[in-house]
């Protein structure tokens, strides 16, 4: 029993390790920890439906890091679908929906829902809020005003953010 929680613990810290190791980018924290099971929009590409008027934007992310900062138009929905949340039954399950938290990892989670409740066109936004902001695209703040604060999720993950003022 001992060997077994030592092996355990040994595993572990090598996981944070590595993990840590691979944070030095967004790309290498993405290949380590998604499964690419929701496909990815760009910052780019986000920005030109944005643009067009025709995208859903979900920020998956927790309330305090949601009000902190969040994408124009963005809807709150959180880590977990709820019917507080969102109505999902007067959504069209071929408009464009982009989810978003603050790389792309808790949004992944969100977007595997949304296609096992039948939406068909979920993207995940590559990067998320942190990529938007490090390539100098506007966050707004509760009162939909532009705003330089991003929250930083923690000091481990904010070392990812490269721009504007981290929060946390």
């Amino acid at each position: 029993m001992k060997r077994t929680i030592y092996l355990y613990l040994i595993l572990l810290f090598n996981f944070f390790n590595l993990t840590a190791q691979q944070q030095k980018s967004i790309d290498h924290t993405l290949q380590l920890l998604n499964n690419n099971s929701v496909p990815y929009i760009s910052v780019q590409e986000l920005n030109e439906e944005l643009l067009k008027g025709e995208v859903l934007i979900f920020d998956t992310r927790k309330k305090e890091e949601y009000q902190v900062s969040r994408i124009k138009n963005a809807k709150f929905i959180g880590e977990q679908l709820n019917a507080e949340s969102l109505s999902l039954d007067a959504l069209d399950k071929n408009h464009l929906i982009v989810v978003y938290c603050s790389i792309g990892v808790r949004s992944e989670d969100l977007g595997e829902v949304l296609l096992k409740k039948g939406f068909t066109n979920v993207k995940n936004l590559y990067g998320g809020i942190f990529l938007w902001k490090n390539r100098g695209f506007e966050v707004f703040d509760q009162l939909d005003r532009p705003t330089e604060n991003i929250h930083a999720y923690n000091r481990f993950w904010g070392r990812l953010l490269k721009s504007g003022n981290k929060i946390y």
